[in-house]
């Protein structure tokens, strides 16, 4: 460990949990999730139904709103991969709609894409090259349909744009797909993406051809319009994805000014405006790799809980980059407060950057109706619970469950511990996390967050299993919910899994399918009002509160039967109580003798022993009483 991080390291214990306490938590986090309106259309068509998904599209086209058509077919496009069957039949009945023929243009699109993957081409098999090219193919005369249906609609031909960059299209060919997308909108942002990626040197053009095209639209749009965001998008392809940036190098100045101009972009957005949401993801990376650890945390607020595919999908799985770097960024500041400062809040303050949006309230209130409740059930009676969760560092509340079973649930703490403020997860799968390790019984953690429902399964000290029931998402792979459901089988002891495979591919009223599994699984159930309050378990007969313990009180407390407020009873086995009472035979006539010696250092041990036995006699004699 380097000695500036070793030194650093107690300003991080110190201020963490107060550096950006005000971001939604973690497990609040969503990718790619839809508005409002487009949430109930997916949820909608995933249970058949694509009544709301079509009068969406025909506001925006009867409204002439092209760029909110664009996300809107996209997300459409994403639902019909997984289940067509809805798209199959809405063109059934109407071969000529033109918003079904601009789904089905891009559902073409993008199962091309899918089969190749996004990888670069050196890395794509030749099947694959193969696949892709055919269901290329098989889109140009449907997207040729979908601009002929809706001659004013620049969609088609930003689908056309994207076609072309998979088909190696000419240059000529692009031009013309071009020529025909700014003829009908000469500012849409969907379109300009699409050709900002023909225009990159990983396809078919060069850094300085793609950051000119970026820099030339933003110059040419309108204050606050998102076409300020291309110059960044072109950073970020640049420092993120280009394999060598050295070959082709780009003055620094452009890509500071590329960040600076994203920055006074956010400012005409309000928090977590999903319209913003694509830029400032883009935004933030930028703003961490270029150390401005105060902005960064800024555009995190500003952000909220809308995370992005990209670009965190360069970097790994997006929503743990989103969450890891996010708790990086707060980790960093903190660790350059002072010592025994108090870190307020950092951020927001004058300058170039979206401090007025993340100083307002909104990104707060997005938060709270998104606020996760969790709970979980641990296959333990709740002594042994509570001696498992002595050091997990946060306050529980467990209670008994049938059959010899246990709720737990997080209480709130005014004043987090430092382990605590130092965890990426879900405090509650992270207590979960540490009580399980070294132990034979699993606990299963139930959450809520909004509409989604999700479990998350963890058995000595390790996550086996988790899974999310979320009605604007594509059914769960058959192959990943089979495998889901035989460690939660094999976790409980229940013999056919196939019944919690159906549960947990089914999308639809998600509570209900919680609470079945809950019950297909052998679990008690889940307590009234869970998912709908916080602190269920608190009118639960016999709940008990763990407080919270540090390092030292936990390991003393773990040699006490004195486990929780009130005292959560420790039953003793015959066995427990002849062994301490024998050893205390053999340790009284050894102590007694030993004080007769002219060595009492050689009695103290024996003294020691015997009054810590006496102690634990006496306080497990009280408890059974």
């Amino acid at each position: 460990m380097h000695l500036r991080s070793l030194l650093s390291m107690p300003r991080m214990l110190r201020h963490g949990s107060s550096v950006g306490a005000d971001l939604p938590p973690d497990e609040a986090v969503t990718v790619d999730a839809p508005d409002g309106p487009m949430g109930d259309a997916l949820a909608a068509v995933h249970a058949g139904d694509r009544g709301p998904a079509a009068a969406l599209l025909a506001g925006t086209r009867e409204r002439a709103e092209w760029e909110r058509r664009s996300t809107y077919v996209t997300q459409l496009a994403a639902a019909a991969l997984h289940s067509p069957g809805w798209l199959d039949d809405w063109l059934a009945e109407s071969p000529e709609d033109p918003d079904a023929v601009l789904v089905k243009a891009e559902l073409c699109v993008h199962q091309a894409w899918e089969i190749r993957s996004a990888a670069r081409a050196r890395d794509v098999a030749p099947e694959q090259f193969q696949a892709f090219f055919a269901l290329l193919g098989d889109a140009v005369p449907v997207a040729s349909a979908a601009a002929r249906l809706n001659p004013t609609d620049p969609v088609p031909w930003q689908i056309a744009l994207t076609h072309a960059r998979g088909s190696q299209a000419p240059r000529d060919v692009f031009d013309a797909y071009w020529a025909e997308a700014v003829a009908r909108s000469p500012h849409h942002y969907g379109c300009h993406t699409a050709a900002l990626q023909y225009l990159s040197e990983k396809w078919y053009g060069s850094h300085g051809e793609m950051f000119a095209f970026a820099e030339r639209a933003a110059e040419s749009a309108l204050p606050g319009s998102k076409l300020h965001a291309l110059p960044l998008l072109a950073a970020v392809e640049y420092v993120v994805v280009s394999d060598d940036p050295r070959q082709s190098p780009v003055e620094r100045a452009r890509i500071d000014a590329a960040v600076d101009r994203g920055l006074e972009l956010s400012t005409w957005y309000e928090p977590g405006d999903p319209d913003a949401a694509d830029f400032r993801n883009h935004l933030v990376l930028m703003l961490i790799l270029h150390e401005r650890w105060a902005e960064a945390l800024d555009v995190f607020r500003a952000i909220g809980v809308r995370a992005r595919t990209y670009p965190w999908a360069y970097l790994g799985e997006p929503r743990t980059e989103f969450v890891e770097l996010r708790s990086g960024v707060r980790m960093q500041l903190a660790s350059r407060t002072p010592l025994f400062s108090r870190a307020g809040r950092v951020g927001g303050g004058p300058g170039p950057g979206p401090a007025e949006p993340a100083g307002s309230g909104a990104v707060s209130g997005d938060a709270r109706a998104l606020t996760p409740r969790s709970l979980a059930i641990a296959a333990a009676p709740p002594h042994e619970v509570a001696e498992a969760a002595l050091m997990c560092g946060v306050s529980l509340r467990i209670a008994p469950a049938p059959p010899g079973m246990s709720y737990v649930e997080l209480v709130p703490d005014p004043s987090p511990g430092r382990r605590a403020t130092l965890a990426r997860d879900d405090k509650l799968t992270a207590a979960a996390d540490s009580f399980t390790t070294g132990e034979k019984w699993a606990a299963l953690v139930l959450r809520r967050t909004g509409p989604r429902y999700g479990l998350t399964l963890l058995q000595k000290g390790r996550e086996t299993a988790a899974h999310q029931w979320d009605p604007a998402a594509p059914v769960t792979d058959h192959a990943v919910a089979a495998t889901t459901a035989r460690a939660l089988a094999a976790a409980f002891s229940v013999r056919d899994a196939r019944p919690l495979v159906t549960l947990l591919r089914g999308a639809d009223s998600p509570a209900r399918r919680q609470a079945d599994l809950v019950a297909a699984l052998g679990l008690p159930p889940l307590p009234p009002g869970f998912g709908e309050r916080d602190e269920v378990l608190r009118t639960v007969p016999g709940a008990q509160l763990l407080a919270r313990r540090g390092v030292l009180r936990g390991i003393r407390d773990s040699l006490s039967t004195d486990l929780g407020t009130p005292a959560i009873p420790v039953p003793r086995p015959r066995r427990w109580w002849r062994l301490r009472i024998a050893a205390l035979a053999v340790l009284v006539p050894a102590s007694a003798y030993a004080w007769t010696t002219p060595d009492c250092y050689r009695a103290t041990i024996p003294t020691l022993a015997t009054l810590f036995l006496a102690s634990q006699l006496r306080t497990a004699w009280r408890g059974k009483g």
